[in-house]
């Protein structure tokens, strides 16, 4: 009887998908679903391309995989993951490993993975960049788990995943978590990026005065420079769209009321509690919740403003096109701090150059200058944030007049652009010698005696606020 030598379960679209790539490679591969009919749909339509072998229970399905077993879950996070794992586990033997390829949370994945290394089972928890297009023709994937586990599925992944100049887009993320949490951080990296296009765009229509079929068109140049990536292309393809009912724009017949499925949320909370700051993907979160907030929108239509309207003149694309590169930068670089605070936390050990090499294909965030990044952190990989890099601080510095023209622009037009001014706060914020934390400090001990810090000598002191403002060491 043949084996096959890697196994999915939960054929839904991204689970379809990644069945057909692993098959397409020449691997054999077992297909398992809740609902037998759509196993048997799967192998009906696809089975030329490579070899599937069907199973219709839990127990045919691990009986058809060879040794050690590698068996693949995509089904929804949370529950729906544990109760798979719960009926498959106990079939499994010492050295198999389940790999959960879906957006799990880090935290599940290293329940679950310090669970089921108690029983001898490797977990691998997988992060999965690129869509159905991605899973079917090579996407980014984040392996996490151990690196004996990773000795004998890392050669599939590879095999299957995008490539960039040869070098396949996956690599071992590091231990339990490890590919959850930086898939989790690559999801918020790609809500700051889209909040930031979204921005620029609407900068371009309402204080250039552009037409949605004319920003396309500068889209599409920028997709030729420094900006070449994933989202500038689809942007450009989005916005050049003709809804085919009305004849209008197709921008301008979708409700704009952006949903998300909670992987920016889990990053924006992680980042609390790590201690790292993360404004642009924070706002990239709360801008999708704004726009939410339909009956408060409503609410807030008579208030007044300035026109939204303006002649920002023939120039202006380009300052754009500055103020959205420097932002990017900012949102990249607050992503990598992110993953280099968390790698620290948890003992991971992450490599971030190997981390920007694996993101450069097959990804929604791939983009030409992730190479740059990838080359940033080989040559530096204590690397305190990339806005440090010679590359990327010169960058931002022949854009930051620009990237302040086209801040003031937009609040002097009421144009909200919260990712482009919050990125430029935070590089500010950086680069400032002193901060006005000094002046919080003083609050926070004047209300709460919480103490201070002094600049010239060490210690903690509270003043006597109460009494006779004399200074007393904590």
């Amino acid at each position: 009887m043949q084996k096959a030598r890697i196994g999915v379960t939960g054929l839904a679209v991204m689970g379809r998908n990644l069945a057909r790539n692993l098959a397409r490679h020449g691997h054999p591969v077992a297909v398992h679903n809740r609902t037998h009919t759509r196993t048997k749909a799967l192998v009906e339509e696809f089975g030329d391309e490579g070899t599937f072998l069907p199973a219709e229970t839990p127990e045919q399905f691990v009986a058809s995989l060879e040794r050690p077993r590698r068996l693949v879950i995509m089904v929804k996070a949370g529950g729906p993951t544990d109760a798979v794992i719960d009926e498959f586990a106990p079939l499994l033997e010492p050295g198999d490993m389940i790999v959960d390829g879906g957006n799990a949370n880090f935290t599940d994945t290293r329940r679950r993975e310090a669970a089921l290394r108690d029983r001898g089972i490797h977990f691998v928890g997988t992060g999965i960049s690129g869509g159905e297009e991605g899973a079917l023709h090579g996407p980014s994937i984040m392996p996490g788990g151990s690196a004996e586990s990773y000795a004998a599925l890392g050669p599939l992944l590879e095999d299957i995943s995008a490539k960039v100049d040869g070098t396949p887009c996956c690599t071992h993320v590091g231990p339990d978590g490890a590919g959850h949490f930086v898939k989790m951080v690559h999801n918020g990296i790609e809500y700051a990026d889209m909040q930031l296009i979204a921005e620029s765009y609407d900068l371009l229509r309402h204080a250039a005065g552009l037409a949605p079929a004319e920003i396309a068109e500068v889209f599409r140049t920028w997709n030729t420079g420094r900006l070449e990536s994933y989202l500038i292309e689809i942007t450009a393809d989005v916005l050049a769209h003709t809804d085919a009912s009305t004849g209008k724009p197709f921008v301008d017949v979708v409700l704009d009321q952006a949903e998300q499925k909670g992987t920016g949320r889990w990053t924006v909370q992680t980042a609390l509690d790590l201690g790292v700051p993360v404004g642009g993907i924070a706002e990239a979160v709360f801008a999708r919740s704004v726009s939410g907030h339909a009956a408060l929108r409503d609410a807030a239509q008579n208030l007044p403003g300035p026109s939204r309207t303006g002649d920002a003149g023939p120039g202006f694309a380009d300052a754009v096109e500055k103020a959205l590169y420097a932002s990017k930068i900012v949102a990249y670089a607050q992503g990598f701090h992110e993953i280099q605070a968390g790698s620290a936390e948890y003992g991971w050990n992450i490599d971030l150059g190997a981390t920007a090499a694996i993101w450069r294909g097959g990804c929604i965030i791939r983009a030409r200058f992730l190479d740059r990044i990838r080359a940033a952190y080989e040559a530096d990989p204590n690397t305190p944030t990339l806005l440090t890099d010679d590359h990327f601080a010169e960058a931002v510095g022949d854009a930051q007049d620009a990237w302040r023209d086209v801040v003031a622009t937009a609040a002097r037009l009421g144009i909200p652009a919260p990712g482009l001014s919050t990125a430029l706060a935070y590089y500010d914020s950086l680069r400032a010698a002193r901060l006005p934390a000094a002046l919080t400090q003083g609050q926070r001990d004047f209300f709460g005696a919480h103490t201070y810090r002094r600049t010239d000598r060490e210690g903690s002191f509270h003043t006597l606020w109460g009494g006779d403002r004399s200074e007393v060491t904590a």
